[in-house]
């Protein structure tokens, strides 16, 4: 059983708090990122980093977007599916008529 690692940090004035570097990198969070605290019904006190996304690459972070993009990794691991060098080349392949494209 792992066991927990505890590290220190002082609260000073204006109630502010430095995350200590181990913190931060355990979050995966840095500076400009939000985190929430959740407090337990027991008092016990967890910290969530969370991590702003830009507006317009919201959509990739969507449950839909990401389940596809498991299921993708998953297909490429297994030996699935194909890899392109390129845009054009994959583009290229989509338009042949074998390929169900354009004719």
């Amino acid at each position: 059983m792992a066991q927990d690692t505890r590290i220190r940090a002082q609260l000073r004035e204006k109630n502010q708090l430095t995350l200590p570097r181990e913190v931060r990198q355990a979050l995966h969070i840095s500076a400009g990122d939000d985190v929430d605290f959740v407090i337990g019904p027991d008092g016990a006190v967890r910290l969530m980093g969370l991590r702003t996304v830009p507006a317009e690459q919201a959509w990739f972070w969507e449950n839909e977007w990401q389940t596809g993009e498991r299921e993708a990794s998953a297909e490429l691991a297994r030996g699935e599916g194909t890899v392109y060098g390129s845009a054009e080349e994959m583009f290229s392949a989509l338009e042949r008529p074998e390929a169900g494209g354009d004719q």
